[in-house]
């Protein structure tokens, strides 16, 4: 497949924008491409809350990004009902940290130029079974996705739903199976729309399983098992000599599928426990990455078929610079890593070569959010809410470090950055920002 003719298919299965431009939506968590890269360039500077254009609360508490089609954002949110029952009464955090109390799990849909409510969702209320990391995760950790006219969101084992624009419920299921997540950290695996196929993977420390569904109707076309502990990495969806594959990470292996048929098409073992950052495709390879034990990094050839582990199909790797938590960011065949600790680095996809590797990013800050690559700056957002704005390039150069916007100690941001027409919306566990240019 020639390069021009693989970007046409590429296009074909991005969600549609029906008439506006890429810079005006992010319509899934990793952004226009699924790349982590904007569309357009992000504010460079700021120095207090009154460089903020909006922001508002945001009930409950949430991890998962935020998504954003033309003038609306959707976030997602689970908000306690009641006080903590007693113990033994409901479901238990991870590690037995006490009961749950029931939840609300909700949609949110907000005027993106003044952060107003223009409408909310309950999809359901629960007593969640399974817990979440209580410094890291939510109930509501997987982000939405869209093509321009509908929004899906998953809950997990809370249910998979689908409204309009204007919030009608159009649909809803369940998964069917009970999920328990590794030491209840939670589920996170953000739903992916290929055309008109919802894929939803849920890799767990039960039964582990890819799934497709109608997008339109919520139908299931076809359930694969998995050999897989937990993960939380978001599957990638890629065309392949005229065949649309799933690509999906796992400890075990990872996997490409057949989109069609949920046949295994190729398999390659090589990455650690606890993947979390999605595969990426660079030119005909595809890289994965696991960064907490036994960290790898694996570029593995696309077009071949059957076990590829310990072949010539693993063209480079890396157990230096891979990350955890964050996911990967990519531009070109550039290719940044960002460990939770504060050390970025950035890889020639192509070939492997390192451009730098673990570089100390300033401050000595913590971090969780994935990168968003925005013009020539890598965003980088801590915990704590700072920003640190890296030059992309060979070269490491920090460009500058902005305060954080927190207004308390306990606010975190965990979600990543989303940058729309240049305007840098960051999520918190406790409200929505949004920094940047007035409204037109």
């Amino acid at each position: 497949m020639t390069p021009i003719t693989h970007l046409a298919a590429l296009l074909l299965l991005l969600p549609a924008v029906f008439g506006q431009d890429d810079g005006d939506h992010w319509l899934q968590w990793r952004g226009p491409d699924g790349t982590g890269m904007a569309h357009g360039t992000a504010p460079a500077s700021w120095s207090s809350a009154e460089d903020v254009r909006w922001a508002v609360d945001v009930p409950g508490r949430g991890c998962a990004t935020p998504i954003v089609v033309g003038d609306r954002i959707f976030v997602t949110t689970a908000v306690a009902l009641d006080a903590t029952p007693e113990p033994g009464e409901r479901g238990e955090f991870h590690g037995g940290g006490g009961p749950q109390p029931e939840h609300s799990f909700e949609l949110y849909c907000l005027d993106r130029n003044t952060g107003a409510t223009l409408w909310k969702r309950v999809a359901t209320t629960a007593v969640p079974r399974e817990g979440f990391h209580r410094q890291y995760g939510s109930h509501a950790s997987a982000s939405p996705v869209s093509d321009g006219t509908r929004v899906w969101v998953s809950f997990v084992e809370e249910g998979v739903y689908c409204y309009d624009l204007a919030g009608e419920l159009l649909w809803s299921t369940q998964l069917g199976v009970p999920v328990t997540m590794r030491r209840q950290f939670g589920g996170g695996t953000a739903p992916v729309l290929a055309g008109d196929a919802l894929i939803l993977l849920c890799d767990q420390e039960g039964d582990s399983f890819l799934a497709v569904l109608d997008a339109a109707t919520g139908e299931e076309r076809w359930r694969a098992a998995r050999d897989e502990p937990s993960t939380w990495a978001t599957p990638l969806v890629t065309e392949v000599d005229g065949r649309t594959q799933v690509v999906c990470s796992g400890t075990t292996r990872v996997r490409g599928y057949d989109l069609a048929s949920g046949d295994v098409v190729w398999e390659c073992g090589g990455l650690g426990l606890n993947v979390i950052p999605n595969p990426l495709r660079v030119g005909d390879a595809v890289l994965a990455m696991s960064g907490y034990r036994e960290a790898n990094l694996l570029a593995i050839a696309l077009g071949k078929e059957g076990d590829l582990t310990g072949t010539d199909a693993v063209l480079w790797q890396s157990a230096k610079g891979t990350s955890y938590t964050p996911s990967p960011v990519l531009r070109g065949t550039e290719y940044y890593c960002l460990t939770d600790r504060g050390f970025l680095s950035a890889f020639d996809a192509a070939t492997g070569e390192p451009f730098y590797l673990e570089e100390r990013l300033p401050r000595g800050l913590l971090y969780k959010a994935s990168p968003v690559g925005a013009g020539d700056a890598l965003l980088l957002l801590a915990e704590t809410g700072e920003v640190a704005l890296i030059r992309m390039g060979r070269g490491f150069e920090v460009l500058a470090e902005l305060p954080s916007l927190a207004v308390s100690e306990d606010e975190m941001f965990l979600a990543s950055p989303v940058v729309v027409e240049g305007a840098l919306i960051l999520r918190s566990t406790d409200r929505l920002l949004c920094i940047g240019p007035d409204e037109k």
